[in-house]
């Protein structure tokens, strides 16, 4: 799933993503300030940990950015 608007984000810039349960319709996708989610957030779990589970993923994002950039 991509924004559907532009993100203004500086190159480099941390963010937070929220993963929902259910996909939402183009119109029930709005997004909101990370304090929003503060109090649901786990800190018991690491980067590491989050970043092993990404690891896992079959396959690459990278074409889909390249193709994005380059129909800019």
């Amino acid at each position: 799933m991509r924004p559907v608007e532009p993100l203004c984000l500086d190159e480099h810039q941390l963010v937070s993503v929220v993963i929902l349960d259910e996909i939402a319709s183009g119109d029930d996708i709005r997004f909101e300030a990370p304090e929003r989610f503060a109090a649901l957030a786990d800190r018991n779990v690491s980067l590491e940990n989050v970043r092993r589970a990404l690891s896992k993923i079959p396959g690459s994002l990278d074409p889909d950015f390249v193709a994005e950039r380059n129909q800019r």
